[in-house]
């Protein structure tokens, strides 16, 4: 507690300090600091975003209504070095004693040092020198405003601005726009010189952006003009641009309104000195040329290897390599079909996506062969890469398991691998970690530790006994991956193995969207160091022991603390309780605990084996990076077992004492599993994003399981799920985090977050997380842990808070803060904002957003 008020007195303090800064101190006199922008349009103030983007000058950056970035400026020595020599200029003799202590050498270092210089330089680096007003650049956004606005229809707009004193050395600019009425357009026509291209006009079944009664809008005609250009350019109009589409805009004679003539010019040839024009030409492909090996180094050498695949022709610098179909499968361009910018960039996407090639270079030019010279020969250029190549990589982890973790990886690609464009990875990766929740008798640091290696085979088609080309087409860029992999856990719960292999099919069918179906997806879990169990599971053995403490009658089950002795004594009391050699009874309490736990401890400790198939279906409208206004929709459904006991029955397999199927004598899970993820952003601009997410999941066991693998359930609480709790340590229900790993089967998350810029790449953001886990159709009996109707929901947590991110352009490094809003592992009437203090806050570490 007196740390903490420390702290919370040395913040004050700090703030204090900062706040006392005065933010006209750098500002010469008969100037003013620029304190607010203020548009107004027609007597009334604006918030358009987009007209505030046209100023030249802007207010310094505020945190939480506070100029951070100009104070920490104020704070700063501009000129560190005139101020060292200055100490010494006004103390005679001081070098020299300074000099005589140390030597002048170090003297004059210091001057360099952080003290002296470093820290007035992060200061100014950090902070923000003061907007000053330029009339001049007051003027250009003026200017600006009313370019804005003319190209928004308001073709008589006015404006002109006024600077406000706040203060002696404050000011507001006030900009005034009278926009007068805005244009409409009235008649459109068009004037198509080219009669080809007034055809094709005619008959595009998108509709015009520009339409009769619409306000005239600059960004219209520029979307008109891309929408004619892409359609004529995949329709065999090679020469085409967007310049050739220009306006006629006539306003005479019309109140607020104008006629429109959209013009397209015949095509403009350069020839030397003079130029000409003539009609457009819809071009078709009269041969294709692909060069599998080209290099600038060989570019000049003869072709040495060569072959005709479908009216495809394939050369090759030396020995070809590649088996045709393999990239004449990728490439769109057929021999005949008219000239199309869209199946140039499905070829070069699908000729990328193979992995095998450098990013193509596909070229055009005309066939002099043809005397109305209307067509087109393709030159597809590949360059391949190695065949073999090696790649090592050392990271530094986090993790809901790791505190903190290093990682290394090793891997070998190995491309072109049957000749028809298949890809081998085999990869080897180690980690060892740090982590408190372990159970850590030797107190090393680092105490956990992992190593496993993973092969995946691809195929750029779907490997099937039958064509799939008329369900999954080539223009969706399917794939076939086959995986396996081991990895063994040290000192991560009770030791594991973990066995893996699938088969999946990936392909998509839009441009944002991909769907993935795993035909298999097999996983083998072997506990080795089940005996660990409740050194692991702490809370199940404190739970066990105080039970024990009261109900034990043999001797042998407790050391000599009277505690039980882990495994064989936990083993004997809990045999002894189940089978009425205690003074227990079904009916008790007690008795219920032991079996739960039991249960619990058997359920975490056997073996699993696991075999699913699923299929996912993801769709976005994230066109790119710099896209903040989109949503991803993510939808899965997984059975597993279904196969293995449709086989069973079929052969009349017979069941062991548990009434269940066995393979290989181990029990094999069978349930039936589903998600839905959802995400939207908004961006309300000046670097303003709203991000929410939503999710529910359900896995429900039938058949031959009565729960689910923990490797497939569910828990709740982390960084990247609710953050005022750990993670595992939510739920399930209202109980309150009684095991160490909590679970379950069904999953409920909401969570909200307002992200801001707080200065430069700082970035800040707040927060509420919803959501809880429970049991629900499985073996678990606590009314407390399962969800039996919607009253149930109830039990949703609530966590609130803030954080800070600092974007590093390749990762974003995230922490958030966050606090327990309302528990529902306390009474009815007693859970909003009961721990909601720094006591019981969560600090959370992440990369990237959660969402």
């Amino acid at each position: 507690m007196k740390n903490n008020s420390t702290k919370i007195i040395a913040f004050i303090l700090i703030a204090i300090f900062i706040c006392a800064c005065d933010a006209v101190k750098r500002v010469p006199d008969g100037k003013k600091l620029l304190v607010k922008n203020n548009i107004v349009v027609n007597g009334k103030n604006s918030n358009d975003e987009t007209a505030s983007n046209q100023m030249y000058q802007k207010p310094n950056g505020t945190l939480l209504g506070y100029k951070l970035r100009l104070n920490l400026y104020n704070l700063a020595n501009l000129n560190p070095d005139s101020t060292y020599q200055a100490k010494f200029k006004n103390n005679p003799g001081l070098y020299e004693r300074q000099a005589k202590f140390l030597s002048a050498k170090q003297v004059d270092r210091l001057g360099q040092s952080f003290l002296y210089k470093g820290i007035h330089e992060f200061l100014k680096s950090t902070g923000e020198p003061p907007v000053i007003i330029d009339t001049t650049k007051t003027k250009k956004t003026l200017l600006r405003l009313k370019f804005y606005y003319f190209n928004n229809g308001y073709f008589n707009v006015k404006t002109d601005y006024t600077i406000d004193s706040i203060s002696p050395k404050k000011a507001k600019i006030n900009y005034n726009i009278l926009t007068g009425p805005g244009y409409t357009l009235d008649s459109i026509r068009t004037t198509i010189l080219t009669p080809a291209l007034d055809s094709l006009y005619k008959t595009n079944p998108e509709p015009s952006v520009l339409k009769s009664g619409n306000q005239y809008k600059t960004s219209d005609f520029e979307e008109e003009k891309n929408r004619i250009t892409t359609y004529f350019r995949n329709h065999g109009a090679y020469f085409f641009q967007p310049t050739y589409v220009t306006f006629d805009i006539d306003t005479i004679g019309k109140k607020n309104k104008a006629d429109i003539n959209l013009k397209i010019n015949n095509n403009n040839i350069q020839e030397r000195d003079s130029s000409r024009t003539e009609p457009f030409k819809l071009y078709k492909i009269s041969d294709v040329n692909i060069y599998t090996d080209y290099s600038a180094a060989n570019s000049k050498n003869k072709i040495t290897d060569s072959t005709t695949y479908k009216n495809f022709n394939l050369y090759s610098y030396k020995k070809l390599k590649y088996k045709p179909r393999a990239i004449t499968d990728a490439i769109f361009i057929n021999k005949g079909s008219t000239y199309s910018d869209t199946r140039t960039t499905l070829s070069s996407r699908y000729l990328n996506n193979l992995k095998i090639f450098n990013y193509p270079s596909i070229q055009y030019e005309v066939d002099k062969r043809d005397s109305t010279a209307q067509s087109l020969i393709a030159n597809v250029y590949l360059t391949p890469r190695k065949k073999y190549s090696f790649g090592a990589t050392l990271d530094v982890t986090h993790s809901n398991i790791q505190d903190f973790g290093i990682g290394a990886s090793v891997s070998e690609t190995i491309r072109n691998v049957f000749n028809r464009a298949e890809t081998l990875e085999i990869s080897a990766r180690v980690n060892v970690g740090s982590s408190k929740d372990m159970a850590n008798p030797n107190d090393n640091f680092f105490n956990v530790s992992e190593y496993g290696i993973d092969t995946k085979l691809n195929f750029p088609r779907i490997l099937m006994p039958f064509g799939t080309e008329k369900i999954i087409p080539k223009r969706m860029i399917p794939s076939t991956t086959i995986a396996a992999g081991f990895s063994k856990q040290r000192n991560i719960g009770l030791d594991k193995e973990n066995f893996t292999g699938g088969l999946s099919y990936n392909w998509s069918p839009k441009r944002l969207n991909t769907a993935k179906l795993e035909v298999l997806n097999a996983q083998f879990v072997r506990n080795l160091n089940p005996d660990n169990y409740f050194n692991v599971y702490t809370s199940s053995y404190d739970e066990l022991n105080g039970i024990a403490n009261v109900y034990n009658t043999t001797p042998g089950n407790v050391d000599d603390n009277g505690n039980l002795i882990i495994s064989s004594g936990t083993t004997g009391f809990t045999n002894d309780v189940l089978t009425g050699n205690t003074a227990l009874t079904p009916a008790d309490e007690q008795y219920q605990d032991v079996e739960s736990i039991e249960e619990r401890r058997v359920r975490l400790t056997e073996n699993d084996f696991i075999l699913a198939s699923s299929y996912t279906f993801t769709k976005t409208t994230k066109k790119d990076l710099a896209d903040n206004t989109f949503y991803q929709f993510k939808a899965k459904i997984e059975s597993a077992g279904t196969l293995l006991s449709a086989v069973s029955n079929i052969a009349n397999l017979q069941k062991n004492i548990n009434g269940n199927y066995e393979i290989f004598n181990l029990e094999y899970s069978e349930y039936l599993k589903t998600e839905f993820d959802y995400i939207k952003h908004w961006d309300f601009g000046k670097e303003k994003v709203l991000a929410v997410r939503s999710f529910f999941g359900i896995a429900i066991p039938f058949g031959n399981s009565d729960y689910i693998p923990f490797s497939r359930s569910y828990y709740s609480g982390g960084s990247n799920d609710n953050r005022a709790w750990q993670p595992y340590s939510l739920g399930p229900g209202s109980t309150d985090a009684l095991d160490d790993f909590n679970e379950a089967n069904m999953k409920i998350a909401l969570s909200a977050e307002l992200r801001f810029k707080v200065f430069g790449d700082v970035k800040g953001a707040v927060f509420a997380d919803a959501g809880n886990i429970w049991n629900v159709l499985d073996n678990v009996t606590d009314e407390k842990a399962t969800f039996n109707n919607v009253n149930d929901l109830a039990e949703i947590a609530l966590g609130t808070g803030f954080g800070l991110r600092y974007d590093l352009s390749f990762f974003v490094v995230r922490l958030d803060l966050g606090f327990k809003t309302y528990n529902p592992a306390h009474e009815k009437g007693d859970r909003w904002f009961k721990e909601y203090n720094f006591g019981h806050s969560v600090l959370n570490f992440g990369i990237n957003y959660p969402f």
